[in-house]
């Protein structure tokens, strides 16, 4: 027996089947987004809508974290350091490995600065994000360990 509404034979959308249940990050991005600190608010301010030629995304998830800003085409992860991050060293170390790990750059920039000088913040953050990570005049990139020797 088919029940009405539950999308079979009847022509609606859906199928009838369960919804997919998000991962626990994508809920924590969601919640994120609606209790942006100031520093994060000006900062979106200025970055949102390609302005800069470059999309940004405001609290992304990679992975098990979620990111304060993301650049996708140049591999940027842009985040805020305020207050607690100086209590939670550890995490921002495991995290910062992470996504590096991921082939991702790093940029932390002081919410002190932010606040300061937000559009200056945010003109810095699009040059960095407009550079190439590889000029390949340069030659290929050192292997893992290689630039450490």
């Amino acid at each position: 027996m088919i029940l009405p509404g539950t999308g079979r034979g009847t022509g609606e959308a859906g199928g009838g089947a369960l919804p997919q249940k998000a991962p626990p990050e994508v809920y924590a991005a969601r919640r994120l987004r609606k209790a942006m600190t100031l520093p994060e608010v000006l900062l979106w301010q200025r970055l949102r809508g390609k302005t800069s030629g470059i999309k940004f995304r405001r609290q992304h998830p990679i992975g098990p974290y979620v990111v304060d800003f993301f650049a996708g085409e140049a591999k940027l992860v842009i985040e805020i350091d305020g207050a607690s991050h100086d209590a939670r060293q550890d995490y921002d170390a495991a995290r910062s490995a992470y996504l590096t790990n991921k082939g991702l750059r790093i940029l932390r920039v002081a919410a002190a600065d932010v606040l300061r000088d937000p559009d200056g913040a945010a003109a810095s953050i699009a040059a960095l994000a407009a550079l190439p990570l590889h000029q390949p005049a340069a030659g290929p990139p050192p292997r893992a360990g290689e630039d450490q020797e």
